[in-house]
């Protein structure tokens, strides 16, 4: 900092002419002003230009303004990724309110929670969910503003709604002038965690952060102008793990998707040249395992990014065996989404695939806007030795770390410990600096005083043929404390029995690694892909 005797110390404020907050508002006007005739949104036949999507979102924000929605009011969203759940995450912040996207399969319980804690004045819900919104808002004390999405794309449920979102659209003028936010510190949004063990914490994001973030995601996948971006992954994930803001400043097209079904994802690869899409290891999955038929015809560049779940490597090199290029990325809730980046070096170009795929399967390193990343002792906040082996918490800090959790000081404080926030997340630091998750803290399996990462008995796991979703958890044993249990999901048409995957583990590691069990069936999810192991430690012990 400079002394009071340095010339750098006088007459150089800031001013209007030189600082103005960061947010990613910015970003739409910007895209419409330059690119006005250029496509934006895409919805089955409906199409709207830069120019269109602009005054929509300025007559949301003027809209809700008239209704008397201001600084630091909340305003939820129950919507699949249609073109309103992207015009929300710039109108509803432009009226200065914040922007809480809900979890379309929360049940009604957990979103009356959500609703009651969040104070929220205003609730714009799609009438696929208007069921579930309902329930949730007859549970609640005071009964917000309710307002439908109409999709007429759509068929099922019902209005429960004041008016319909287009009917509010039409009480804002287009030319209500928004302001930027005076402080880049103000809240643009909240998301709430899983809450698998008591209630969701609800994480806070900053105009700031959504900026940074948005701008990471363009630099770490190298998105250019333009980019043709399918929504695979829920918005209301992350704030899509703030791509709805990145398209914007890239001026890309926003392709709609109700339902991510693997005819609807190839289909639009296919006919709307799609260049990027993310989702989690479940999604590519998905597509992996879908007909000869669905993935004939692609024959230009699709990149995809995956996170959510530490992506065994088989999933990512039969992605890439379609032509798909992936990008492994990492992060939380209170990290806006991906953080961590698997940056590709071009010297590993030559490697063999098992070992590319097993590169990319890492997390990697810190995003460009990430300030510090690290794996250490989390009672001491001591770095690991970067050896590969040696396991410890990751940790992040910087400009891409949440806010805080809403009305939650304590927690708050526990997780900024130190000065980094602690992830909860195991993992190890490779030589080469890169990350790579063993498993969560609660999910290490300690089998006579060895630590098994239940991650690394998956990735073996997806390796067989017939495998087509694996899940790894602590069973309790009277011998050896814990041992591994494997809960498998099989190809359509598989035969296959418990001592053909057993035997399968002991010619692919360490003995002690091997699953003691295995028990077949469908694997339990939440919303956004990850396996709830809470739920499959429940069944093991039983």
């Amino acid at each position: 900092m400079p002394t009071p005797s340095s010339p750098y110390s006088f007459g150089l404020e800031k001013n209007v002419a030189n600082f103005a907050a960061l947010s990613p508002l910015g970003f739409i006007e910007r895209a419409a002003s330059v690119f006005p005739d250029y496509p934006a949104v895409v919805h089955q036949q409906t199409r709207r230009s830069w120019s269109e999507t602009y005054r929509r979102c300025r007559q949301l924000a003027g809209a809700l303004h008239g209704r008397g929605i201001g600084k630091g009011d909340t305003v939820a969203v129950m919507a699949p990724n249609i073109p309103a759940m992207f015009e929300v995450h710039f109108g509803v912040p432009m009226a200065g309110a914040v922007l809480n996207a809900l979890n379309i399969r929360l049940d009604a319980e957990a979103l009356a929670f959500i609703l009651q804690h969040a104070e929220a004045k205003v609730v714009i819900v799609d009438r696929e969910f208007s069921g579930v919104i309902e329930r949730a808002l007859n549970m609640l004390e005071h009964r917000p503003l309710v307002i439908d999405i109409d999709d007429p794309y759509f068929e099922g449920g019902h209005l429960i709604g004041e008016c319909d979102y287009e009917a509010l659209l039409a009480e804002g003028s287009d030319g209500y002038v928004w302001q930027m936010p005076d402080d880049e510190w103000d809240a643009i949004s909240l998301n709430y965690t899983s809450g698998t063990t008591g209630n969701p914490k609800g994480v806070v994001y900053h105009h700031r952060g959504a900026y940074l973030n948005a701008m990471s995601n363009i630099v770490s996948w190298n998105m250019g102008q333009h980019p043709v971006y399918l929504w695979t992954l829920p918005m209301f994930h992350c704030n899509g793990w703030c791509f709805p803001w990145s398209v914007a400043a890239a001026a890309g097209v926003n392709l709609c998707l109700r339902h991510v079904r693997d005819d609807a994802i190839y289909t639009a690869i296919r006919e709307e040249k799609v260049s990027h899409f993310c989702g989690a290891p479940i999604v590519l999955n998905m597509l992996n395992n879908a007909s000869a038929e669905l993935k004939a015809g692609i024959d230009h560049a699709v990149n995809v990014m995956t996170a959510g779940a530490a992506p065994p490597a088989a999933v990512i090199q039969n992605m890439e065996a379609m032509g798909f290029t992936v990008t492994h990325v990492y992060g939380l809730t209170e990290t806006y989404g991906p953080s961590v980046v698997c940056e590709w070096h071009d010297a590993w170009n030559d490697r063999g695939q098992d070992e590319i795929a097993r590169l990319k399967a890492r997390q990697g390193v810190r995003a460009p806007m990430l300030d510090g990343l690290m794996v250490a002792n989390p009672d001491t906040l001591e770095p690991v030795p970067r050896d590969g082996q040696t396991m410890g918490e990751i940790f992040m800090r910087g400009n891409l770390v949440m806010k805080g959790y809403l009305k939650n000081p304590s927690t708050t404080e526990a997780s900024f410990v130190g000065g980094w926030f602690h992830s909860g997340d195991l993992a190890v630091w490779h030589p080469d600096g890169y990350i790579e998750i063993k498993d969560r803290s609660k999910d290490i399996i300690i089998s006579g005083g060895e630590n098994i990462s239940s991650i690394e008995v998956e990735d073996v796991l997806y390796r067989h043929p017939q495998v087509m979703e694996a899940a790894v958890v602590a069973k309790d044993d009277e011998k050896w404390g814990e041992v591994p249990c494997a809960f498998v999901t099989l190809k359509e048409a598989a035969d296959i029995s418990e001592a053909d995957i057993i035997a399968f583990c002991r010619d692919n590691m360490a003995h002690f690694k091997v699953p003691k069990c295995v028990i077949f069936g469908s694997l339990p999810k939440t919303s956004t892909g990850k396996i709830q192991k809470f739920v499959l430690r429940e069944r093991v012990s039983l």
